[in-house]
């Protein structure tokens, strides 16, 4: 088999935090097994909003990283409101009721003056950049990954130039994402989202999702072919030496304005009411960013007792805190929309030994995931007495001493098998 050589063009890269960097962090690791060599391309001077430099430690030694410099808007947004920047360049929005005038000021600006995104300023230096490049390095495949989806504009500026072979990764969907209608857009604007979505779609010679719902989706934009490649789990050496002595749900990752489950804290507070010994054992560990709305919905419940808030935590501390912890919550925000998001933290749980209790729309990718493999229960928005039922058994099995999970089929969502499935995709193309 011949080594193909392949240039990925990111904007999330180590030290970045959180799920967006590890997906190619990891690719990058194992595509070298498979015969592919990758060559990095990330910003010089990025904004990101989340830093984790433990993850700098996981980059491949002698792969070959190229930087250009970016110049993104947040720098100058701060100005005005520092914490509304950070927020909207994490993703948090406060819901409309809730939000500043400053806060609806640069959504506006954010969503119709920075098209597809706050990122856009990159694309013409970088083909600029990349074309005498891809020449002279004799690279014939791209990967653009995103969101951002300004990226994907530097595949297709690239693809029309020079026609080299081009995979389109769509970490999340585009015109669907959840932020996007948060956005105010106009229509025009929607207009362009929509135009520069379906260039890419039908430029791209390959396109990669995350999950079957965005592919099905893609499908009545493009008749190009769509893979599926979710995110996944690696292997790692982190160990703890037993679980929390508390009864403690966690939840790792950002928890969002809408992503608030008010009938699980509802459950919660009515346990704590009705049975001393889970009252006296219960802990809510939230690890990552938490949305005002959000917690003055905790507090609304009386748990704010309960309540752990651990802030952002290293990749490695996460690992701990999903290990060490009796139950991880699994929580998406009740949307058709949402049936596509397969959270990357999903296959971190599901080596952690722990059980997964997952709150979301029916039919999502994420309880086709958590019932095949045995790791956890599902519930919907809808049904409280079977999620409060199911609360109140894993509390019971805690003090029994029989939390366990025996999970079944997780070699899919190996690292190393979805780099092997990759390869195979950049080598037909």
């Amino acid at each position: 088999m011949i080594k193909r050589k392949v240039l990925i063009i990111c904007y999330y890269w180590p030290p970045a935090g959180g799920p967006g960097v590890q997906r190619w962090l990891k690719f990058v690791k194992y595509l070298p097994i498979f015969n592919v060599e990758p060559i990095v391309y990330c910003p010089e001077n990025p904004n990101y909003p989340i830093i984790d430099k433990s993850l700098e430690a996981e980059i491949p030694e002698g792969v070959t990283i190229i930087k250009q410099p970016i110049k993104e808007p947040y720098g100058l947004a701060s100005l005005f409101s520092k914490g509304s920047s950070k927020k909207i360049s994490s993703g948090v929005i406060s819901k409309a009721k809730n939000q500043s005038l400053i806060e609806k000021i640069m959504l506006y600006i954010r969503g119709n003056f920075f098209i597809p995104d706050a990122r856009k300023n990159w694309i013409i230096p970088s083909v600029k950049f990349l074309l005498p490049y891809l020449k002279e390095n004799k690279i014939d495949t791209i990967i653009t990954t995103g969101p951002p989806h300004s990226l994907h504009l530097i595949g297709l500026d690239l693809k029309k130039r020079t026609g080299v072979n081009w995979l389109a990764d769509f970490r999340d969907p585009w015109t669907t994402i959840g932020y996007h209608k948060a956005l105010k857009l106009s229509k025009s604007s929607e207009a362009k989202h929509n135009y520069l979505e379906s260039k890419v779609l039908n430029t791209a010679d390959h396109i990669v999702v995350t999950s079957n719902y965005t592919k099905n989706e893609f499908l009545t934009k493009t008749k190009k072919s769509i893979s599926v490649i979710t995110n996944g789990y690696d292997s790692h050496s982190i160990r703890v030496e037993g679980k929390d002595e508390k009864f403690t749900l966690a939840h790792i990752g950002s928890l969002l304005s809408q992503r608030n489950p008010k009938i699980l804290w509802e459950i919660l507070s009515e346990l704590i009411a009705e049975n001393d010994e889970f009252s006296k054992s219960f802990q809510l560990n939230l690890i990552g960013v938490v949305s005002n709305d959000v917690l003055e919905s905790i507090y609304d419940s009386g748990l704010k007792d309960y309540l752990n808030i651990m802030g952002y935590v290293n990749h490695d501390d996460a690992l701990r805190s999903q290990m060490k912890s009796q139950v991880l919550l699994l929580i998406e925000i009740d949307s058709e929309d949402t049936k596509a998001i397969i959270p990357g933290k999903i296959f971190e749980y599901l080596i952690s030994e722990t059980p997964i209790l997952a709150i979301g729309p029916d039919g999502s990718d994420v309880e086709k995931i958590i019932k095949s493999t045995n790791t956890g229960s599902y519930f919907n928005y809808k049904n409280k007495l079977k999620l409060k039922a199911q609360v109140l058994a894993y509390f019971k099995a805690h003090v029994s001493g029989n939390l366990k999970v025996n999970a079944i089929g997780l070699d899919p969502y190996s690292r190393k098998t979805l780099t092997k499935n990759l390869s195979e995709l950049i080598h037909r193309l």
